[in-house]
């Protein structure tokens, strides 16, 4: 999910602490981080890459060091990329899970983060592309970082699905705030948390309640799935995408800690729909997002409709201007290489390998 082309520039507001687990602090000294899962990733402008462990509700800030970079910067394209991860790790594609891919913002390298194994015996990996396709495993054991824990996070599933695995969808960065994206265990359990960095505590995070055009209600459980900064200082945003498949916008500043706060449906995809990724560019003067989603593969949608969309209130089937992007099939992860081209993996045919595809944006 997000790196630092995805960042807003300024957040607006600095949310209460209402929690405090104890965070561990960055030393000198090389601690290899202990994951139990790994899931999204997010890059700062400096370099340090945020990776949430979702079983453990617990994010990581990794100093990536040396393996910041591979051999060459930028990232090319890797035809059949899981069976490479897989014969690296010594298992096949099919016993590998990509669960992110993230851009470095100075090395241009790509990182994804992949479990390997299923069940309780899933291990996390990561693995890095650079410019001449070269894929390597990025090692823990010599990583400096710090860790936060989220508060209420939300129950373990005993089937694996929903529940802990959804503590955390999404995370971006933004003024030296980490916002962070998931479920918790209260009763409005959608939430938007907002953590300091360097690591201190978590707070509460501000419950988050939509309108559901296309399931015609209001509902307060379901999770952002993908979302991205938007604006600037006292007009900053989140756009955040859900499942079949609404946009809302919220604003920064009313996501307090503990409040309560209802996002604006401004857009709807249609059911039988998951959002994937979303990243934002501009061409030819007009500012854009590019959304992978599992119904319409990549859609573009001009943002300028944004700031006039009305709210929707009633039940709808689809709402709001998008082009969809045939050239594009199969995507099922998703980022900014640069100003002109996107860098994605995709599974272009049912059961065919995932490859990954650097591609001019459209």
């Amino acid at each position: 999910m997000r790196t630092s082309f995805k960042l807003a520039a300024v957040l607006a507001v600095v949310l209460a602490a209402a929690s405090t687990p104890t965070a561990t602090r960055l030393v000198p000294t090389a601690v290899a981080p202990s994951l139990s899962s790994i899931g999204p990733l997010a890059f700062g402008p400096t370099g340090v890459l945020y990776a949430a462990d979702p079983q453990a509700a617990t994010i990581f800030a990794l100093d990536l060091g040396a393996q910041a970079s591979g051999s060459a910067a930028g990232t090319a394209s890797v035809a059949k990329l899981d069976e490479q991860i897989a014969a690296m790790l010594g298992t096949t594609a099919a016993g590998i899970t990509v669960t992110d891919l993230a851009v470095h913002p100075t090395s241009h390298n790509s990182f994804i983060s992949v479990m390997r194994g299923q069940g309780a015996d899933a291990k996390p990996e990561l693995v890095r592309v650079d410019g001449t396709g070269k894929v390597s495993l990025v090692s823990f054991d010599t990583m400096t970082f710090t860790s936060v824990a989220l508060p209420n996070p939300a129950a373990v599933s005993p089937n694996g699905r929903g529940g802990r695995t959804q503590s955390v969808t999404d995370m971006a960065l933004m003024d030296g705030r980490l916002v962070v994206a998931g479920l918790s265990n209260e009763e409005f359990a959608s939430k938007l948390w907002s953590v300091a960095y360097p690591f201190t505590t978590a707070d509460r995070g501000a419950s988050v309640e939509i309108y559901h055009g296309n399931h015609g209600a209001i509902e307060t459980r379901s999770p952002v799935m993908t979302f991205l900064p938007y604006g600037a200082g006292a007009q900053a945003q989140v756009i955040a995408a859900y499942t079949c498949t609404p946009l809302v916008r919220f604003q920064l500043g009313a996501l307090k800690a503990g409040e309560k706060v209802v996002g604006h449906t401004m857009m709807d995809l249609g059911a039988g729909n998951q959002p994937i990724d979303m990243l934002r560019y501009s061409k030819g003067g007009q500012d854009f997002l590019l959304m992978a989603n599992s119904r319409h593969g990549i859609v573009k949608v001009p943002t300028a409709q944004f700031a006039t969309l009305p709210a929707i209130t009633a039940k709808v089937d689809t709402a709001g201007s998008f082009e969809k992007i045939a050239s594009m099939p199969g995507v099922v992860q998703l980022d900014l290489l640069d100003a002109q081209r996107s860098v994605s993996i995709a599974q272009a045919q049912p059961n065919g390998p995932r490859d990954l595809n650097v591609t001019a944006l459209p």
